[in-house]
């Protein structure tokens, strides 16, 4: 099913799965990557999927591992860190892209981290919004007092309870999540219409609680060296400013630290033209070179209007 605005909703098979996607542009464009975060989904990347088909680059948004119907394998374990990312690369792999770009938000940026220290020789660029490197993020778990009281979700949703708390009250939790980051309303009910059934959020929550039986661990995440843009809510409140900056000491190649000055977490759904426009100009500047880029490193704040 193709929709006005030219972006195809399709069944991926990857890693023998069945993954929803949205899918836009033209199919000889250097392919592009999105990967949501939680609690979100594949609706997420509205804006930009449009966006990137007008410039030219082919692009897919999935519904991830547990958030597609048809990819909600049983176990704890089903979801560990290391499986996500094979799904990742298995979907790319389906499409022929031997590199592409890859862009996350949230637990979606945890794993684009992990595809570009891991699998650099597949990534033209990295574009990460609101989940800094791992190992900044520890670092700032260790060094900051306020990051712990910011990531307190992390071991409650570890718990076996946490699917039933977070969908108590018509999933009032969540519902107060999204909207405290300024998600409009009608956005918060195409996200819950996925993970307000119980099945598709009890799995969605796993991701969290295969955490300590996952191979891939963000204490070890090593530094990546594609080129990298960072994007930062300065309002988040999940990831206070010591994570966000240290990020720039894991990254070698070409970087860009962009703060968005009164955005909160959910960037694409508060200031969707601020980072669509960031995401094409990051994307035009290291559109699919194989020579190596010279180290740099950027930094903006920039106001949530741009």
């Amino acid at each position: 099913m193709t929709s006005a605005n030219g972006v195809a909703t399709t069944v991926i098979e990857a890693n023998g799965l069945r993954f929803t996607a949205d899918v836009a542009g033209p199919a000889d464009g250097q392919f592009v990557l999105l990967l949501h975060g939680f609690p979100q989904t594949r609706h997420t990347w509205r804006a930009e999927l449009p966006a990137l088909a007008a410039a030219g680059f082919r692009s897919c948004a999935p519904d991830q591992r547990g958030y597609s119907a048809g990819a909600r394998p049983e176990g704890i374990d089903s979801y560990r860190t290391e499986l996500l990312v094979a799904d990742a690369l298995a979907i790319a792999d389906s499409f022929g892209a031997e590199r592409f770009h890859v862009v996350g938000h949230d637990w979606g940026g945890a794993l684009a981290w992990f595809i570009a220290a891991h699998h650099a020789e597949r990534v033209y660029s990295l574009s990460v919004i609101s989940r800094p490197h791992a190992a900044a993020f520890v670092a700032a778990m260790r060094d900051d007092p306020d990051q712990p009281h910011r990531s307190r979700h992390h071991p409650a949703f570890q718990k076996p309870e946490a699917t039933d708390n977070l969908l108590a009250d018509n999933a009032a939790p969540l519902r107060r999540a999204m909207a405290h980051g300024a998600v409009p309303d009608a956005d918060i009910d195409a996200y819950l219409a996925t993970l307000g059934e119980r099945d598709a959020l009890d799995a969605a929550v796993n991701w969290y609680r295969a955490i300590g039986s996952s191979q891939l661990q963000p204490a070890e995440t090593p530094p990546v060296s594609v080129p990298t843009m960072f994007v930062w809510g300065n309002q988040d409140a999940t990831v206070g400013r010591m994570a966000a900056e240290k990020t720039a000491d894991f990254v070698t190649g070409p970087y860009r630290f962009a703060e968005l000055g009164g955005i909160n977490h959910f960037v694409t759904d508060e200031a969707p033209g601020a980072f669509t426009g960031l995401l094409l100009a990051h994307l035009a500047e290291h559109g699919g070179t194989t020579e190596r880029q010279p180290a740099s490193k950027g930094w903006a704040i920039l106001d949530s209007n741009q």
